[in-house]
């Protein structure tokens, strides 16, 4: 039995990730800005489950949570990093503050986590990080420019980690997700109140009065939860894994057409070494 910390449990994915390590065996730490939204969780397993109020970008929060985790059950041996939401605005049209707070809850909030659960996991010489991320960050879809940044900067800061922890037995893996049924494109999105006409043919066909994707993605997030935990539980956990095979088919089509336009300017590339 371990203890897995999950961030964002009220919904969608970070839910389907607590009821399969629920379902598991395992203890949960299941957080929420509003508890009351995960207390079914934690009423359904008392012995093995602790519901947790948790705002990612408040550092008395995340600090209380971890404490509570370490007190109710002597540490968490897997963090789920999996608190956000969608924003969708064509990058002239994002306001500011928006954009801060996104990245506030995406990259620093992660990191604020990851710094809280280390030092328990560095004396104990074991542990794992879960990052959730996006198909996003590859294909960096028009009119979520900066929900792709964010989460490539995530991404960039775990691949880094992930050398820095694995002399410790601490397994670091980022999770591409496709699309799955959960409030990502419905409720847990949000968009940018300035609309330019100029871009209503590339990010404006993604706002929400124009999308057609929520509801209908074809991802089971059951079934994604099931596959985090096995992940996690491989004796040599991957860095990278990708979930749903529309996110294996966006990875193939991008890599592919990145391949070709390196071949295509190879001699330009390589051309701009001092001369020999």
């Amino acid at each position: 039995m371990s203890t897995w910390l999950v961030t964002g449990c009220s919904t969608g994915l970070g839910r389907a990730v607590a009821e399969a390590v629920l379902g598991a065996g395992h203890n949960a730490v299941v957080t929420a800005r509003d508890p009351a939204k995960v207390s079914d969780l934690a009423e359904a397993a008392p012995e093995r489950a602790l519901a947790v109020t948790l705002d990612v970008t408040k550092p008395d929060q995340v600090a209380s949570a971890v404490d509570r985790a370490d007190k109710r059950f002597g540490g968490v041996d897997v963090l789920v990093n999996n608190a956000g939401y969608g924003y969708r605005a064509a990058v002239e049209e994002g306001n500011d503050s928006e954009v801060r707070n996104l990245f506030e809850t995406h990259f620093f909030g992660t990191v604020a986590m990851i710094k809280a659960v280390l030092p328990g996991m560095r004396a104990r010489r074991s542990g794992a990080i879960v990052n959730i991320s996006s198909i996003g960050a590859q294909v960096t879809p028009v009119g979520s420019g900066y929900y792709a940044a964010a989460k490539a900067a995530m991404e960039g800061m775990s691949g880094s980690l992930r050398g820095e922890l694995a002399p410790l037995g601490i397994s670091v893996t980022v999770v591409e997700p496709g699309a799955f049924r959960t409030d990502f494109a419905g409720r847990s999105l949000v968009q940018s109140a300035t609309i330019i006409d100029d871009y209503a043919n590339t990010a404006g066909r993604r706002r929400k009065e124009n999308d057609t994707m929520h509801g209908n993605q074809t991802g089971d997030p059951a079934k994604a939860g099931a596959a985090i935990i096995a992940a996690v539980e491989a004796p040599e956990p991957p860095g990278f894994l990708l979930l749903g095979p529309d996110a294996l088919a966006i990875y193939r089509y991008v890599t592919e057409q990145r391949a070709n336009e390196i071949a295509a300017w190879e001699d330009l590339t390589s051309g701009t070494d001092f001369e020999r």
